[in-house]
């Protein structure tokens, strides 16, 4: 029978070789020697090695959030939407296509099914060139929704946006709440 792995977490490796220093007694190596053993135990070279991979991992997580997403991808997105917020056409790029569906994305609840009729009436709202059979299937092929095989169960995929998808998220998440403000004016009167 296989064995199941069990992940172990450490804060500070520091802390947990003194432990382990003082486990191990009299016949426990020198710091530093008990150290290295732990990171090669991890995979790593030595101590030096494991402290350089950890320092790059926690840069590259910082780093996309300071990335600058690219203003051409963004503006062309932007501009195949009108002023309300709705997709007029289908882009004819990929990379405009797959920004212009994150931010179709954005407007579907989190972690709530849905039917295809529900989904295909949402996505009517979003864009006026009517082809909800499209962007839906599109955003299951690029893995932004799942879907049950019969149909029945379509849900958003939650992960984290691009820089390029963010920019065109927050200016449209803009122009929908101007939609919404006076769509709310029009029952009003």
């Amino acid at each position: 029978m296989p064995k199941k792995p069990v992940p172990l977490h450490v804060d500070d490796v520091t802390v947990f070789a003194r432990a382990l220093s003082k486990q191990l007694g009299d016949s426990s190596p020198s710091h530093l020697a008990l150290l290295n053993m732990i990171a090669r135990a991890a995979g790593f070279q030595n101590l030096q090695h494991m402290r350089a991979a950890t320092a790059a991992r926690n840069r590259m997580d910082n780093r996309e959030d300071a990335l600058f997403p690219d203003a051409r991808s963004v503006e062309r997105t932007l501009n195949q939407f009108d002023a309300r917020g709705r997709l007029r056409q289908w882009p004819s790029r990929r990379n405009v296509q797959t920004l212009a569906l994150w931010a179709l994305w954005a407007t579907f609840p989190a972690e709530k099914a849905l039917s295809e009729k529900a989904v295909n009436m949402h996505l009517a709202a979003e864009h006026t060139f009517k082809d909800a059979a499209t962007l839906r299937r599109t955003m299951i092929s690029c893995g932004m929704m799942t879907r049950n095989r019969d149909g029945s169960d379509y849900r958003r995929v939650e992960q984290k946006p691009p820089a390029e998808a963010k920019a065109v998220i927050r200016d449209l998440h803009a122009r929908r709440r101007v939609r919404s403000e006076s769509d709310g004016e029009t029952q009003d009167a």
